[in-house]
């Protein structure tokens, strides 16, 4: 998911990068400028990326059933299908570097053939009936064995090239990436447990993985990763990727949305964390959306329905 073929590295490299340096961001609206407006917190509560980013219910009247008045219903099908999704991937990625360590370069290509599948991402799939299990299942399954065969060629490949190559530089360069990415947002306003999906540092770019359908403030949570990482490490990051995964007939279909980490993007993210920051603070009820969402825009049916309908 999180490794660039040839040509999206030529595009990044060649084009998106150049760009993103040519159009410097305001220095204003760096992650490490978290001490002064407009970064600066306005409110209090701190809220996770996702309360500001996923804006999926229109008016962000789930943010407010949830931390004013304490509602927390049970997650739904497609979000329990993209947490095991997501945590199949970052599984994969942290058994190969546990092979290639545990191994070494002579022993880590058969090692990492013989990973088992993902049993550990599919242990809990409470909230589901069994055909969306059996569905699930095969999903983690394609996806496990579509990333397997990824990562072995990268490995031997480096291998390849580099054949007197010790444990711990083969996998910095085979797997050039940081998996479910720990961050403290507390500068910015934002949770000191916040989990990034991944950060890739030989492609300098913040990743985020979607298994839904392309929405337009899915470049938000890209946005606010890479401030909070500016935040904390004072290096700029200027390129975002959403990776929207699908799956059809057993196949693994992949899009990526490279993006510019722009100002327009940065200050349209800390609007919308001053927004629903003072909606928590001043406990103002933003009230249900004219028309929510339907079902076919991705992220299944809102699991706060009941609460808004009186379902």
């Amino acid at each position: 998911m999180y490794f660039l073929n040839h040509e999206e590295q030529r595009y990044l490299m060649r084009r998106l990068l150049p760009q993103a340096r040519a159009n410097e961001v305001h220095p204003e609206l760096r992650g490490w400028s978290w001490h002064q407006p407009p970064l600066l917190p306005v409110y209090e509560p701190c809220l996770a990326l996702y309360e500001i980013a996923g804006q999926y219910c229109p008016t962000g009247r789930d943010v407010f059933l949830r931390r004013v008045l304490g509602h927390r219903p049970a997650p739904n099908a497609a979000m329990i299908a993209g947490r095991v999704l997501h945590q199949v991937v970052a599984d994969l990625v942290l058994a190969t570097k546990h092979a290639i360590y545990a191994s070494g370069t002579a022993g880590c290509v058969a090692a990492l053939l013989a990973l088992i599948g993902p049993n550990g991402a599919l242990s809990d799939l409470d909230g589901l009936d069994a055909d969306q299990r059996a569905v699930l299942r095969d999903q983690a399954q394609s996806l496990w064995a579509f990333e397997q065969r990824r990562v072995v060629a990268r490995v031997e490949d480096v291998l390849s090239r580099q054949p007197h190559i010790g444990a711990d530089s083969l996998a910095a360069l085979a797997l050039p990436v940081t998996v479910e990415s720990r961050l403290d947002g507390r500068f910015l306003g934002l949770s000191s447990h916040l989990s990034a999906d991944a950060f890739n540092f030989a492609e300098p770019m913040m990743v985020d993985l979607k298994f839904g359908s392309p929405q337009p403030f899915h470049r938000l949570s890209t946005t606010g990763y890479a401030l909070v990482m500016e935040s904390l490490y004072e290096v700029p990051v200027n390129v975002g990727c959403i990776v929207y995964v699908r799956f059809r007939d057993g196949q693994v279909l992949i899009e990526r949305d490279f993006h510019h980490l722009s100002d327009e993007l940065r200050q349209e993210f800390i609007e919308a964390r001053d927004e629903r920051a003072q909606m928590v603070e001043e406990e103002i009820d933003p009230g249900a959306p004219a028309e929510c969402p339907p079902a076919s825009e991705g992220h299944g049916v809102c699991h706060y329905w009941a609460y808004c309908h009186g379902a």
